[in-house]
């Protein structure tokens, strides 16, 4: 098992981003430098670690460079609690729509469900046996005995609950049918801490209450379900809800990442643009935030001072200094990402793990066709993308996807008719598929 996130050297966390993101090496180091700095402080004694607070990033760069494949990339990494946002979701207070601080309650629900999660694991083989004791109690129910004294309950014999037992494990039972009393799972959470709580938190309470006075009731479920159900019962049972509560907020303060995406698109460049106050309204909601303020959530109140932001945006309309000033200074660190070459998008083929042609090879060979994807073939494709992209709109290496989409639409349509085939994807291939159309701005331009 890999390193956890908060584990990991600076170089470290760059190489795991280097399988998956081609170039922009200032923008993964300077995310990395700032995800270590978050690891170094917990070590600081206490007086200087409330005087060290996390470094702001701003990335800076056209769209399909890799910012948001970053974002997603450090989040599998994450161990601490990760959200990604786009800043286009949110409205200023009095407006219809969600406000800012719903991020914040968004990523302590992460946190929750991140340490529910550890602490359940914990607890594994403990649920397992006693999912597996009210299985075989379904599977082999009490009986009954008439004796003088009058009417005794008898369990099944041992031997019997241990054959069972085996047939259980072994999956026998899976399909078969019991009957079983589904409790009621409904939790009533509200946060009461310096008030503030949204609406949408106090509906799911109130259905939530509703909840509570439905009698338990019996369903018929396979075993294979009933075991899901059992399971979920018993771990709720086996986890103190309190300290998982606890230990979230905790990781939610001290460790916690928000990855604020399009923040470009609420900036006011554009002075004739309907709804600017609004955007303007949302920057202005977001900076106490980003600055450090307490937000009450239903499991109460977390303090955001030390959460680390990263924002980004294409800024092709507007421009950073567009930001009002208060924000621009919360995001001291800034990086811009540059625009990918055709070298790039040869390296975007073949380098990353989870490469398109890797892919489409993966997708086709279910259906008994090998795709054989040559040197050349996938040079002329990166030029192709490349030329594309100067001639209309530059969408970075999503351009990728629409021309390695019509490449093979041909094999993908009629795969049957290539089973037990190699298809070699060549130069020539290439461009008996795509050249007309990228030679072509017209055609490329509703096509590619």
């Amino acid at each position: 098992m890999g390193k956890k996130l908060d584990e990991m050297f600076p170089s470290e966390i760059v190489a795991s981003l280097d399988k998956y993101v081609i170039g922009q090496a200032e923008a993964k180091k300077m995310i990395a430098i700032a995800i270590r700095n978050r690891s170094r402080r917990k070590l600081l004694s206490e007086e200087l670690r409330d005087e060290v607070s996390p470094k702001n990033i701003l990335m800076i760069g056209p769209t399909g460079v890799g910012k948001t494949e970053i974002a997603r990339r450090i989040a599998k990494l994450a161990n601490a609690p990760f959200i990604k946002v786009e800043a286009t979701k949110y409205t200023e207070v009095g407006y219809v729509g969600r406000d800012v601080e719903s991020m914040v309650k968004d990523l302590m629900a992460s946190a929750i469900n991140m340490v529910s999660a550890e602490m359940a694991k914990l607890k594994e083989n403990e649920v397992n046996k006693a999912v597996e004791e009210r299985l075989l109690d379904l599977l082999l129910p009490t009986v009954k005995k008439d004796v003088s004294e009058g009417s005794v309950v008898q369990s099944s014999d041992v031997s019997t609950r241990e054959q069972f037992r085996d047939m259980l494990r072994r999956g026998v039972f899976d399909d078969k049918m019991v009957e079983m009393t589904v409790a009621n799972t409904g939790r009533v959470e509200i946060g009461v801490m310096g008030g503030g709580t949204s609406m949408d938190d106090i509906q799911e309470a109130m259905s939530n209450i509703g909840s509570l006075f439905q009698k338990p009731r019996k369903r018929r479920l396979t075993v294979r379900r009933a075991r899901e159900v059992l399971t979920e019962e018993e771990t709720a049972k086996a986890v103190d809800r309190d300290k998982v509560v606890e230990e979230a907020r905790v990781r939610t303060e001290q460790m916690g990442i928000i990855f604020i995406d399009e923040i470009d698109k609420i900036a006011g460049g554009n002075s004739q643009s309907r709804g600017e106050v609004s955007r303007e309204g949302v920057q202005r909601d977001i900076l106490p935030i980003v600055e450090g303020t307490k937000v009450s959530t239903k499991w109460g109140v977390v303090d955001t001072t030390n959460i680390l932001f990263i924002a980004s945006g294409a800024f092709s309309v507007s421009k950073p200094s567009d930001l009002i000033p208060e924000l621009q200074g919360r995001f001291p660190i800034r990086v811009e990402l540059s625009a990918l070459s055709s070298d790039d998008f040869y390296r975007i083929l073949t380098e990353p793990e989870n490469a398109l042609t890797k892919q489409y090879a993966a997708l086709l060979a279910t259906e008994n066709v090998t795709l054989d994807f040559t040197d050349d073939g996938l040079r002329r494709v990166a030029q192709i993308a490349y030329q594309v992209n100067s001639d209309t709109d530059n969408i970075g290496a999503r351009r990728l996807h629409t021309v390695m989409e019509k490449l093979v639409e041909e094999v993908s349509f009629r795969a049957e008719d290539f089973a037990g085939q190699t298809v070699t994807i060549d130069a020539p291939y290439v461009d008996e598929r795509l050249s007309e159309i990228a030679q072509s701005q017209d055609l490329s331009r509703f096509i590619l």
